[in-house]
């Protein structure tokens, strides 16, 4: 059992920057403790503190008693923990990382140990495309009787209050206006509800040992599959932009994907448009203009 200090990742304080107060600073403080309590409570032994590591958890590798590696995580306190021990129960293992324990008290959860340094963005776009696809397809059931899962509707809501408060940026007016009338009107017209990862993209995807590749990360949610589809859209979308033809071929991956999953096309564009707003605004928000700025400009073209 390991007894040597936990330094949290350098990325993750960078991240956190001014929301570090109140219950995040305490948690920050606390988080040597909290691992050493669940290294003993676990019969764990720490290898390592993952760096650069992740923007929203502690993670390390571990080694079980029986001496088989997994990955203890600490996310940062608030509802996502629970929710992504709930998500990972349901799918016990099916397209996602198997949750081998949880604990309510600290949000600590014990994960079975992939290849993180392996992710689908190692492989060509149009492999990783066509895996995605396969790993997203699996994590798409129906949500649990009782779940703790926000809906769509709930978190585009949300969503509204903070774009309007992020501001908007140059020029992006209607593409702003337009983003937040389909947050509005698209999950009234949604026909279908399944459990999403929320937050599936490449980099969310690991190769592993019983599986090439599982679903890492989510942020779940419950609404429709165009909704999770969209991220994936977004995925080296910086590689459309640079080539020629950039509204052709965001358009046509678009139809891609949605006709590799029997997803309404139309619906996959109103809500690829919404989530790159969404990143565009943001991005520019916290700082990273020319990012933001991709974003939007791929947001106009599909």
């Amino acid at each position: 059992m390991a007894t040597a200090p936990i330094e949290p990742p350098q990325r993750l304080l960078t991240a956190l920057g001014g929301a570090a107060e109140g219950p995040v600073r305490a948690w920050l403080a606390a988080l040597p403790e909290l691992v050493q309590q669940r290294l003993t409570d676990w019969e764990l032994t720490l290898e390592r503190v993952h760096a650069p590591g992740g923007r929203s958890s502690l993670v390390t590798f571990v080694r079980q008693s029986d001496g088989s590696p997994a990955v203890l995580k600490f996310p940062v306190p608030g509802r996502a923990a629970a929710q992504e021990a709930a998500a990972l129960r349901t799918w016990d293992g099916w397209g996602a990382v198997r949750l081998l324990r949880a604990d309510e008290a600290s949000g600590a959860l014990l994960l079975e140990r992939l290849q993180g340094s392996v992710s689908l963005r190692s492989l060509p776009e149009a492999r990783a495309l066509l895996e995605a696809a396969g790993t997203v397809r699996r994590l798409w059931v129906a949500p649990p009787a009782g779940h703790p899962f926000a809906t769509v509707a709930e978190r585009t809501a949300a969503d509204a209050e903070r774009l309007r408060a992020a501001g908007e940026p140059a020029g992006a007016g209607p593409l702003l206006d337009e983003a937040l009338e389909l947050g509005r009107t698209l999950p009234a017209g949604a026909a279908e509800e399944y459990l999403l990862h929320g937050a599936f993209r490449q980099g969310k995807v690991l190769a592993g040992e019983r599986a090439p590749w599982l679903a890492v990360g989510p942020s779940p949610l419950v609404g429709e599959r165009a909704y999770d589809l969209a991220r994936l859209v977004l995925d080296r979308f910086e590689d459309l932009l640079a080539g020629s033809g950039a509204a052709p071929a965001a358009r046509r991956r678009v139809a891609k994907l949605a006709d590799s999953l029997d997803v309404d096309r139309e619906r996959l564009r109103g809500w690829t448009l919404y989530r790159a707003v969404r990143a565009g605004v943001r991005e520019a928000a916290s700082g990273d203009r020319r990012r933001g700025e991709a974003l939007l400009e791929f947001a106009a073209y599909v």
